[in-house]
Order: C-alpha cells, then structure tokens, then sequence
C-alpha cells in the first residue's frame, strides 16, 4: 500500500515539475523571441560583427579569430532554431484552436474540417480540392443567377494553383460594413 501511495507521489511532483518545467521554457522561449525581433538585437548584431570585422587586422584574420566567429553564429543558430520552433508550435495551435472555435460556431460551416491539420498532406490536398470545387461552384451559381458575385477570381494565380493544373480557384471578395 505504501509503495502505490510513494509512487503515486512521484508520479504527480514529476507531473508538476514537467508542468513546471514547460511553464518556464515557454515564457523563456516568448522573451527570447521577443527580444531577438526587436531592432536593438539587429543593432547589436550588426555591431557585433562589424566589431569582429574591424579587430581582423589586430588578430592578423588568424585561424582563432575566425573561429570566434564561426563558433559564437554556429551555436546561435542552433539554439534559436529550437526557440523559433517553439514559438511557431504554440502559435499555431493557437490559430488552429481559434479557427476550430469558429467553425465549430458558424452555422453552415462544415465541422468536418475541425482538426484537419493532423491529416496527411493527401488527404489535405482533397480537402483543399473539395474547397475549392465548392467555391467555383459557388461563384458559377452567383452569376447565373445575374447578380454581381462576390466572389472574384484572382488576377494572378497563386503558386499553389500553378501547382495544380487547370484547377480554378475563386477568393472571396470582402464587402466593407458601413
């Protein structure tokens, strides 16, 4: 009995350091990516390497002083690649967690397409087919009907539709509330 309650136990401070643990990389990760977007970080870099760039003649571009260089960008890189990935996961659960919301709140719209983004790039790809059939047949059915359609096609087609031969694609067109 002891030993269920103990490893319960550690099981729920392992959760909540877990827990912890992302609480902080997350807020880390947001003041990193706010402070690295910033024009002072681009100033600071620029100076950096003009600094790096005047010191040449000091150090006779030796092998070390090109190596300071090389070793202080390859390891900034590096970790700011997994910072950025970070920033660009949460932002897009974000966008997929409002767009769910929305569908799920519009009346006509279809539910099916709640989560898709965890489908395969085929199955995407009918998706966006279907889409896009139902939008030209949208657009077909506005002008038979004689009235100005909202929907207007694009005047230069997008790379996806180049991708996608003969495929016409129509955008909506936004209307402005007076």
């Amino acid at each position: 009995m002891l030993d269920r309650q103990q490893a319960a136990g550690n099981q729920l401070s392992g959760g909540v350091l877990q827990c912890l643990m992302r609480k902080l990389f997350t807020r880390f990760a947001n003041a990193v990516a706010e402070y690295t977007g910033s024009p002072f970080a681009f100033i600071a870099c620029v100076l950096l390497v003009l600094t790096w760039a005047i010191t040449g003649p000091l150090f006779g571009f030796s092998d070390t002083w090109q190596l300071v260089i090389n070793t202080f960008t390859t390891i900034v890189t590096f970790l700011m690649v997994f910072l950025i990935q970070n920033t660009q996961n949460r932002d897009n659960g974000a966008l997929h967690a409002k767009l769910d919301e929305l569908i799920r709140a519009v009346a006509d719209a279809e539910n099916e397409y709640i989560g898709i983004e965890h489908l395969t790039d085929q199955e995407l790809k009918f998706i966006l087919q279907k889409v896009e059939e139902n939008a030209h047949r949208l657009h077909q059915e506005r002008q038979r009907k004689g009235g100005e359609s909202d929907i207007k096609a694009p005047a230069k087609p997008s790379s996806r539709q180049s991708r996608s031969a003969g495929r016409k694609k129509s955008a909506p067109k936004q209307k402005r509330r007076s």
